[in-house]
């Protein structure tokens, strides 16, 4: 509760406060400042188990350790995103204080979505959620490529949306014993599925596949992620899509979990789908921004085990995932911002001439590979664990572990022109890159490889 009521009073605060700030840098440290007392807060509710604000909510939101550790990785990601970002923010337009007020609504949702007890509060997690984004993808105004991106995520996203509510209506109406939008009411027991419950499932497996971009729903992601300003594309290919996954879990853990041999195969061709769709196309993008955003619809199929799973680990890795990706992700495009050209090419010789960009961004694409003492191989392995122990559907396993070999090809691309190719335009001499920025990067790497080497850091957090 405290991480929802401080992002969602911290946004109002940032949005009036665009009337009162004079310097454009003003909203940044107020965003800061808004970050670290929400994670201060939310920690103390991880921790301590205190509440400051007392509501009735009428058990429609749940806190435990699971959802609130959660929220504590996302803040905390976000704050380093600030940290390494902020100076882009205010590049992207005159609307800098407005910029933040959005991102800390979304946080507002997300810590919404990951908490949710009934439908309708899932519903209202994933919209407040998803309109601020819808405005931050379109908000580079002057560039066509944004405008398009913000128009083509809002219809496809209202579109989702109506699938969203349709499948809430079925699982509604399909439960005549209780009529209740309580999770935990619609704990469907074992035996055959009804009709309309089966209904109401297929719908919002198709709304929240849309939201994580899974195949073959993951068709707004390219344009979208390729299109909006490249410091929003980190936030919403990490931050975003992680929120989805955990609501997805809490919802099919606690309504459906019960009956998982009745969909699991659904959710498992839907994951290699999405790890086949994702991997093949990054293959052939020479673009790296398009190519992050293939990616990330890759990073997704991996992420879809813990769906399928539903066990101990699954629950822990996408913890970690979201962890792993979320550092890496962030960390690779702080470095693409710095670049005057977003082709692979772009990257030639960056070792020489700027040999700590280099250096941590190999790291970032390591994790991202999944190679050994890095927190992205902590996360596939944590995956790849869940679904063995499922004991069901392990040619799906084999399928993971060959798309993850895929994009070492891709990721590897990169790797080679930053340190085997020549090139004497890479970065931006407009913005410089400071020596803050530097420290922030090898900060965000050592924190890779320290979750690499020792998970337990992250998953110990659930069992507070």
């Amino acid at each position: 509760m405290n991480a929802i009521i401080i992002t969602a009073v911290w946004g109002i605060v940032m949005m009036f406060g665009g009337v009162f700030f004079k310097e454009k840098s003003t909203p940044k440290y107020w965003a800061i400042a808004g970050l670290i007392l929400a994670i201060i807060a939310n920690g103390c509710e991880l921790v301590l188990q205190h509440a400051f604000f007392k509501i009735d909510i009428k058990d429609m939101l749940t806190f435990n350790s699971f959802n609130l550790t959660f929220i504590t990785v996302v803040l905390l990601c976000t704050l380093l995103l600030f940290l390494l970002n902020g100076r882009d923010i205010e590049k992207v337009g005159n609307n800098v204080s407005e910029y933040f007020a959005l991102i800390f609504f979304v946080l507002c949702g997300v810590s919404i979505a990951a908490t949710f007890n009934t439908l309708l509060t899932l519903f209202l997690g994933i919209e407040i959620l998803s309109i601020p984004l819808y405005i931050l993808t379109a908000s580079d105004k002057r560039n066509l490529k944004s405008n398009e991106a913000g128009l083509k995520y809002f219809l496809m996203g209202a579109f989702s949306t109506g699938i969203l509510l349709m499948g809430i209506t079925f699982l509604y109406g399909g439960n005549a014993a209780a009529l209740s939008f309580y999770i935990s009411n619609l704990n469907i027991g074992v035996g055959k599925m009804p009709v309309m419950i089966a209904i109401g499932l297929v719908f919002v497996l198709i709304a929240m596949s849309f939201k994580v971009s899974a195949a073959p729903f993951h068709f707004w992601a390219p344009d979208v992620y390729d299109g909006a300003p490249t410091v929003f594309t980190s936030f919403m290919a990490t931050i975003v899509k992680a929120a989805g996954f955990i609501a997805f879990i809490r919802l099919f853990a606690n309504s459906f979990g019960n009956i998982k041999g009745q969909w699991q195969v659904l959710i498992a061709i839907i994951a290699a789908a999405t790890l086949l769709t994702g991997n093949i196309t990054a293959v052939f993008q020479q673009s790296v921004k398009r190519m992050l955003a293939y990616s990330s619809i890759a990073q997704a199929g991996f992420m879809l085990l813990s769906i399928f799973a539903l066990n101990e680990f699954a629950k822990e890795g996408i913890i970690l995932y979201t962890a792993a990706y979320s550092l890496a992700s962030i960390g690779i495009f702080a470095i693409l911002i710095k670049m005057t050209d977003y082709t692979i090419d772009g990257f030639n010789g960056l070792a020489k001439q700027q040999p700590i960009l280099a250096i941590t961004g190999t790291v970032f694409l390591l994790s991202l590979t999944g190679i050994p003492l890095t927190a992205g191989f902590q996360a596939k392995l944590y995956m790849l664990i869940a679904a063995v122990k499922d004991g069901h559907q392990n040619w799906l396993v084999i399928v993971a572990v060959l798309c993850a070999a895929i994009s070492a090809y891709y990721y590897f691309k990169i790797i080679q022109a930053i340190y085997f190719k020549e090139n004497n335009s890479i970065v931006n001499t407009d913005w410089d890159i400071t020596p803050a920025f530097k420290i922030l990067l090898i900060i965000t790497a050592l924190l890779i490889i320290i979750i690499g080497i020792f998970p337990t850091v992250i998953t110990n957090w659930l069992h507070y």
